[in-house]
């Protein structure tokens, strides 16, 4: 029975760090969060207790938990979008595989480990979150619609004086679509103000 309650808190643990990380990438509303973090880190301890405990006789303990390694991609697969010439949910994918990671760790009864990397991986998501926030652009897809050439033009003309960079600009009849570079401080101020010159018109930012 000590061995057994032993195996459940090796997956709890590892539910419980996986979680954690879930709770910052729900916080940040991507993809994957606490449940899906949660369940994967509870998931691979599992099949790592099954691998060391459940065997009897001369095999190879390692095997059931390279195959955790491997799986895990497809779930990892399953959060990657590429959308409007743009891949999102590539660091969730990165944190679901994390989280395997320390649930075998945790399901290995390697408890320090699996507690440190939780946390360095919690604080170099927030630690990046926080310099992209001050430092780093952001793309902005922006699609006018119904737009004359005279009134794109002042359009144009106006956002390349904002703190803004216009790229892959497409004119498709009365149409126009182009990618805007700006800083993730200004976003919302930026959306704020192409909104303000397209009055009237249809526009799709994304």
């Amino acid at each position: 029975m000590t061995i057994e309650w032993d195996f459940i808190l090796r997956i709890f643990a590892a539910g419980l760090l996986g979680g954690m990380i879930g709770f910052e990438r729900e916080m940040r509303a991507k993809e994957a969060g606490i449940r899906t973090h949660f369940v994967v880190a509870l998931g691979s301890a599992l099949f790592m207790v099954i691998s060391q405990f459940a065997f009897e006789g001369n095999y190879d303990r390692a095997r059931v938990a390279a195959q955790v390694v491997s799986g895990i991609g497809f779930i990892g697969a399953g959060v990657i979008i590429f959308q409007k010439n743009a891949v999102r949910g590539v660091t969730t994918a990165a944190g679901l595989w994390v989280a395997a990671a320390i649930g075998l760790a945790s399901g290995a009864g390697m408890y320090t480990v699996s507690i440190a990397a939780t946390l360095m991986t919690i604080i170099c998501l927030e630690a990046m979150h926080f310099i992209t926030h001050k430092v780093g652009e952001k793309i902005l897809t922006v699609t006018i619609f119904s737009v004359e050439n005279d009134r794109l033009s002042s359009i144009i003309e106006a956002i390349k004086n904002m703190e803004a960079d216009i790229h892959l600009l497409t004119v498709t009849g009365s149409e126009a679509t182009f990618d805007l570079h700006v800083k993730h401080r200004l976003y919302l101020s930026t959306v704020e103000k192409i909104l303000s010159m397209t009055k009237g018109l249809k526009v799709e930012i994304s």
